[in-house]
């Protein structure tokens, strides 16, 4: 068997091989090679291994991580495929070979920094990473934040909030039929929004072997092309369904000298399983901690005892299961458990299966079989072939169960909160030849609870409308746009504003603002200051007194905080907040006005983009970074998040963007926010960086007179 690694001019690796399970085999090298460190880091973060050599910062994910069974879910979901679908379970083995061989020769720097030699892959280490890099993916947290404003404010005020949180991912895609095309071929494009990572989330990658020719964007550490791919007759893209397919469960658990016992739904106490593991923290002493699992799932925040905080729960069990467990209703509040129960651990399986399928695909029907393949993460799909077909459709599994699962921790010794089988996924259409996903509510509306604000997927369907004929080359206008619909209900605060309370220089500021032309663009020194005086806002409404108790969440593990903190919340949720009839007596327009009023007496010193800057993630600090200035806001199109009242950094944004031509591949184009190699050094390690910040996009290249052969 041969194997052919070639390279384009931005170093995307080509590879060609005489069998799908050699070319898997390639994969695994060539990403060894590209994307060692990144490689070990995402191995051990799935095993809950981190800690170790990142330091003890990374102690509240590993313990998480351990106490969800990550690497074990990974471990069954694997050897279930082994049995179910050993063509596919062969391939990711040679995938996994690959990767081993590989590894030891790298010279990645970072290994040296903390002392890391590089480990060894298990066949189902893919697996672990596609777990651990989607378990928080759904959100599940939220329902923690939910849960406290319920206690705190009533049922209410969860509209209130109901708005994409700081700990969630999205995308934009857009689906544009041949007939609204320059071509007669159908045009997809998009830029999935997640949290920049140093190396990339995304690989783009060029596989072909007798059965397929795919490009696409790969998940480092996972083989084949799952969410972005183009075989030339065929192309697919994905954005996040917003489903809600993931249940916590309040428990109520009690030791015994043989171990943990959990009280049922039945009434009666279960025995729940139990061991203990210890996490190597660098730098300090290893950490013990306790794994048990009850009959619903791993319990992932507290235990018999509670949070280490003393953490409890503030609604006690029922009388008649009190009563059944012959204990008696508690006077006091029980300790806090919380278990998570997550599909991939029920069913043993985490959709891999689809994997080759995709590859393999030559039409929309192709895409559609293997996306009934899906599992986790729940997705949006559009596809589109040479022929005309067309898909749009939501893949994935999300289970059948009460509504008060899907909104909070619901009680595990109460019956009723049972899963019973999984819905089925929908399907959607095109209207005036597009379709547009962009997290809003579409058709995973059945599946969700809290989706994106409609002004990403309204702003794209306007654009679209804009033109009766549009060309691969022009998506670039789509992918670029920074007009902030989502800005009006604080407009409309500001421009109501009474001039005589103002003073001259907060007058001046509310003239700027209101002559905005509402574009986030990095040189508009009235997008600063727009954006001085939401965050100023937003301050202000989360120090009143009427949201005092969501300020300091419980003691939840750090790792769950992201979902809990009131300033990005109340950030998230500004313009329910400004537009709500009345919100438990907070005078908004004094807000308002104190707002602008400390804006005009410290006023922002630049443009937008002189603080809205790139902050990528990285598991080793740099030292030396010159963040570079963006353009764009959480709900424009070109989506660069920040958190208002916290910080203009902005950590998630486009992980890459993409536009596949149905007409010919060849005028396809991507880009990466950083570059194909994710070692520092490389000369591909930032290279598409400038194009990215422009909006520019890479040709995609497969001719291979164009391309260089690495040995």
């Amino acid at each position: 068997m041969s194997i052919e690694i070639h390279r384009d001019a931005w170093g995307i690796p080509h590879l060609r091989a005489d069998s799908a399970r050699e070319l898997a085999r390639a994969q695994g090298r060539v990403t060894a090679r590209d994307r060692a460190w990144q490689l070990e880091v995402e191995r051990h973060r799935a095993q809950g291994t981190s800690a170790a050599f990142l330091g003890a910062g990374a102690l509240s994910w590993d313990t998480l991580a351990r106490r969800a069974r990550l690497d074990d879910t990974a471990r069954r979901c694997f050897e279930a495929l082994e049995r179910r679908d050993p063509e596919t379970a062969a391939w990711v083995r040679a995938y996994v070979d690959g990767v081993n061989e590989e590894l030891p020769s790298t010279s990645a720097p970072e290994f040296a920094r903390v002392g890391l030699a590089p480990g060894r892959w298990e066949p189902w280490t893919p697996l672990a990473v596609w777990l651990s890099t989607h378990i928080l993916f759904a959100g599940f947290p939220a329902k923690l934040w939910r849960d406290e404003v319920i206690r705190h404010l009533g049922p209410d005020a969860v509209g209130l909030f109901a708005a994409d949180g700081p700990g969630t991912s999205g995308s934009n895609g857009w689906l544009v039929a041949g007939a609204r095309t320059t071509t007669g071929h159908a045009v997809l494009a998009g830029d999935p929004h997640r949290y920049i990572e140093d190396p990339g989330l995304y690989q783009q990658i060029h596989l072909v072997c007798p059965e397929f020719d795919v490009i696409g964007l790969a998940v480092p550490g996972v083989p084949g092309i799952a969410h972005f791919g183009h075989t030339g007759t065929v192309a697919w893209s994905i954005t996040n369904a917003m489903a809600d397919y993931q249940d916590l469960y309040r428990e109520r658990l009690r030791r015994t000298g043989a171990g943990v016992e959990a009280l049922g739904p039945d009434g009666t106490w279960h025995r729940a399983g139990r061991h203990t593991e210890t996490v190597e923290v660098a730098g300090e002493n290893p950490v013990e901690i306790e794994v048990i699992e009850t009959d619903r799932g791993p319990v992932i925040v507290g235990g018999p005892e509670g949070l280490e905080g003393g953490g409890v729960l503030d609604e006690p069990p029922t009388a008649d299961a009190a009563r059944a467990a012959a204990v008696p209703t508690p006077a006091a509040a029980t300790p806090l458990a919380l278990s998570l129960r997550y599909p991939p651990r029920v069913t043993e399986d985490l959709g891999f299966s689809a994997l080759l399928p995709l590859l393999r695909a030559r039409r929309t029907a192709d895409v559609d079989r293997a996306f009934d393949l899906w599992a986790e993460p729940v997705n949006v799909v559009q596809a589109a072939d040479t022929e005309g077909g067309l898909l749009h459709r939501v893949a994935g599994r999300v289970p059948v169960r009460a509504q008060a699962n899907r909104l909070r921790p619901v009680p595990a010794w109460e019956p009723g909160h049972d899963w019973r089988g999984r819905h089925d996924t929908p399907r959607a259409g095109l209207t005036d030849g597009i379709a547009v996903m962009a997290n809003q509510r579409g058709p995973a509306s059945p599946l969700g609870v809290e989706f994106a604000p409609p002004h990403r997927a309204n702003r794209i369907t306007a654009l679209l409308k804009e033109k009766e004929r549009w060309s691969a080359a022009d998506m670039p206008l789509i992918h670029m746009d920074t007009h902030l619909a989502s800005a009006q209900p604080l407009l409309d605060h500001i421009e109501a504003l009474d001039g005589a309370r103002l003073s001259p220089e907060a007058m001046t500021i509310r003239e700027t603002i209101l002559h905005w032309d509402r574009r986030m663009t990095a040189s508009s020194t009235e997008a600063a200051l727009y954006a001085a005086v939401r965050s100023a806002v937003v301050r202000r409404l989360a120090a009143h007194p009427a949201f005092a108790a969501l300020a300091d969440p419980p003691a939840y593990p750090d790792v769950l905080l992201p979902w809990l903190g009131l300033v990005p919340r109340i950030a998230f949720a500004l313009e329910h907040l400004l537009r709500a009839e009345e919100l438990y007596g907070i005078d908004r327009a004094e807000t308002v006005r104190a707002a602008v009023e400390e804006v005009a007496a410290g006023p922002p010193r630049g443009a937008w983009g002189d603080t809205h800057r790139l902050a990528p993630w990285r598991a080793l600090p740099e030292h030396e970074w010159d963040a570079p200035a963006l353009s764009g806001d959480h709900d424009c199109v070109l989506c660069t998040t920040a958190v208002p009242g916290l910080t203009d950094l902005a950590a998630r944004g486009p992980a890459a963007r993409y536009v596949w031509d149905l007409a010919r591949r060849e005028d396809s184009f991507w880009v990466v926010p950083l570059g194909a190699s994710g070692t520092p050094g490389s000369p591909h390690h930032r290279d598409q960086l400038p194009l990215w910040l422009r909006g520019e996009l890479v040709p995609v290249v497969t001719d291979r007179q164009h391309l260089t052969k690495e040995d």
